[in-house]
């Protein structure tokens, strides 16, 4: 028989190390991940099984038992859908109060050139809990688009690259009613007065902001380049846009425009139509937007790539003019091509 006072050692010395294991799985790291932190996603609808199964396949804790025990101890019973962002390390207490505390990370939405509604439905929908084609739906219902003053065409024009930040469970709706509110925002009065002197709405001038956007990566360009076009607008000329023929055929890696692709039927080919296509055929940058309001007042009708490569344009004021130019550019580029396959 063990003495009384070595009985309750034990007893003790079996209490510590119980309450000792028990510390360390409430507060003991509880990741098994190996990034320094990882985003944990909590979906609408969860409940206090569904988030610990995800937790545990995310490799954010070792036990769902364990969890479930902590979570119902801490009263944790009211769940944000969301984007949470653990390090590596952390421990189970912290974990549920910072889900419980609904302490989310923001999503930065980093919208830079798009050219279609499907690349922007796809950019949305990675990095928002609402996928690709509930933000489709909006994008091709012109009943949806219409409280916002566009349509199937024109709903491209309601971004303005930017970046932006967000909830990651935020609806469809209000994501794109936002990104709406920031391009109204944009359009301050003073740039709506540059439109009008123009003899253009600001949609107008979006669309044609988009068509510099994809004729040159050169700021110093682009004023020219929408003098051009807005010369051509004036005078009742065809703007002949290579950029809006792939549009058009929605084949953005045509290195030439050949005669056949002219004749694609289509309200995006400026060859066929007079005047602007209905919508923009990409996002173009706020540079882009107001080298198009503060275009310089030229003589230019047409211009041609350079013969050197550098990216810039050549510009030309009779059209005698932009067949030299545009000869030059071709015969380098037949020069190159050679050179390239002689290799």
């Amino acid at each position: 028989m063990l003495p009384a006072k070595k009985i309750t050692r034990i007893i003790v010395i079996i209490f510590l190390t119980i309450a000792a294991y028990g510390s360390w799985l409430f507060f003991g790291s509880s990741t098994t991940f190996e990034e320094p932190r990882k985003n944990f996603y909590l979906r609408t609808g969860s409940n206090l099984h569904s988030i610990a199964n995800d937790l545990k396949t995310g490799g954010f804790i070792r036990d769902k038992g364990i969890f479930t025990l902590l979570a119902k101890a801490m009263n944790f019973d009211k769940y944000r859908a969301g984007k949470y962002e653990f390090e590596k390390g952390v421990n189970m207490f912290t974990i549920i109060r910072t889900l419980k505390a609904f302490r989310e990370t923001q999503v930065q939405l980093v919208i830079t050139k798009l050219r279609t509604k499907e690349d922007l439905a796809r950019k949305l929908g990675k990095n928002f809990e609402c996928d690709s084609a509930r933000f489709m739906q909006i994008f091709n219902n012109n009943d949806s688009l219409q409280r916002y003053g566009l349509d199937t065409n024109t709903v491209m024009a309601a971004i303005i690259p930017n970046t932006y930040n967000f909830y990651w469970a935020t609806s469809c709706r209000k994501i794109f009613s936002r990104l709406k509110q920031e391009q109204d925002k944009f359009w301050t009065a003073e740039r709506q007065a540059k439109a009008k002197k123009l003899n253009l709405t600001s949609l107008q001038v979006y669309t044609l902001a988009s068509i510099v956007e994809e004729e040159t990566n050169k700021a110093e360009d682009k004023g020219k380049i929408a003098s051009v076009y807005l010369n051509r607008l004036q005078k009742g000329m065809r703007l002949g846009a290579d950029p809006t023929i792939k549009f058009a055929l929605k084949d953005f890696g045509l290195k030439r425009i050949y005669h056949k692709h002219l004749t694609v039927p289509s309200p995006y080919n400026t060859y066929q139509i007079t005047g602007l296509p209905p919508g923009p055929i990409c996002t173009p940058s706020a540079g882009t937007i107001d080298a198009v309001l503060d275009a310089p007042a030229t003589p230019y009708l047409f211009f041609a790539a350079r013969p050197d490569f550098k990216g810039y344009s050549s510009f030309a004021v009779t059209y005698a003019e932009h067949l030299k130019n545009a000869r030059a550019y071709q015969l380098a580029l037949d020069s190159l091509m050679k050179a390239k396959a002689g290799k």
